[in-house]
């Protein structure tokens, strides 16, 4: 009786093994729409995220372009300012000297 119980014990062991092991799980219509809406539901989060942050990227390159474009007018402005004034100078005097 010992070893029929041992044996018993053995298989029921090694029937809940393979149930551990080896889940059956079977991939019916339920379990693709459940997983079709988890991955929808992520790309509803993350297509926006990018786009916006995509976006941003161009807009900051955009406005970094000009900003350099404002500084070098800007010092071409004081570069000819400075020009004008000059000349404004010399004319004054070669007026004067006349």
């Amino acid at each position: 009786m010992n070893q029929k119980t041992k044996q018993s014990e053995k298989e029921e062991l090694l029937d809940s093994l393979d149930t551990t092991f080896i889940p059956k799980h079977k991939l019916d219509a339920g379990y693709f729409l459940y997983l079709s809406l988890v991955l929808m539901l992520i790309m509803m989060f993350a297509f926006p995220k990018v786009y916006i942050a995509q976006q941003i990227y161009y807009k900051s390159r955009d406005i970094s372009k000009l900003k350099h474009e404002y500084d070098t007018l800007k010092e071409e402005n004081q570069i000819i300012s400075a020009s004008v004034e000059e000349i404004k100078f010399k004319n004054q005097i070669l007026d004067t000297l006349f």
